[in-house]
């Protein structure tokens, strides 16, 4: 049994969850869990139904994660061979910006996604306030940052760049050259194009 067990679906989060155990280098035994029938120990380790899922087996016992950005966290943390989690002065930006992607982008882009439309007098109630309040506030720190913490590819950048990888594919977020510049950077990651690579092919099989 490898370390991990990772429930997922190639056309999810769950592609979020691959990158970083790629970027981890984790041993892990996948599998995949179809919409209409989901399996039975799936469902026992998250009743939400939701992919990604993670099992840690641990020495001690076995540990479940789930969300993709927890995920992402905990991974860093569980490998720190992979230098993966922030240093000591990263910690403010790691935290700040997982969990502004995590929250705020999440939200404005699914918003944006679905056709909600915010009042402006309603904005102070929603967590993103609006989309090009968000949009703007992820474009200031990749025009002053090469990457999330400043120099250095941390685990935050697999979260924030899934976020902007993705909308940049499927045109919920508009491409600037900060934000595209910042996509070709994680594009090129060997660790990106493996997992990628593997739900690609996911993805194909399914579809013939």
């Amino acid at each position: 049994m490898a370390e991990y067990t990772f429930f997922t679906n190639p056309m999810s989060r769950g592609q979020i969850a691959r990158w970083a155990l790629h970027e981890a280098g984790a041993e892990y035994d996948q599998v995949l869990v179809d919409w209409a029938n989901k399996q039975p120990e799936f469902l026992a380790a998250n009743p939400m139904g939701k992919v990604p899922t993670l099992i840690h087996h641990a020495i001690d016992e076995d540990r479940t994660v789930t969300e993709a950005a927890a995920i992402c966290a905990y991974l860093a943390d569980q490998h720190p061979g992979a230098e993966l989690a922030p240093r000591e002065s990263e910690r403010a930006d790691y935290y700040r910006w997982m969990f502004f992607a995590a929250g705020p982008i999440e939200q404005a882009i699914v918003a944006k996604s679905m056709g909600w439309e915010v009042a402006k007098e309603r904005e102070p109630m929603v967590g993103f306030g609006s989309v090009e309040r968000v949009l703007d506030t992820l474009e200031g720190l990749f025009d002053a940052n090469e990457w999330v913490c400043g120099e250095r590819f941390t685990m935050a950048d697999v979260y924030v760049g899934s976020q902007v990888d993705w909308g940049l594919t499927f045109g919920s977020i508009p491409p600037r050259p900060a934000f595209v510049a910042y996509a070709e950077r994680i594009q090129a990651r060997d660790a990106y194009k493996a997992a990628k690579g593997i739900d690609n092919t996911l993805i194909q099989e399914m579809r013939k």
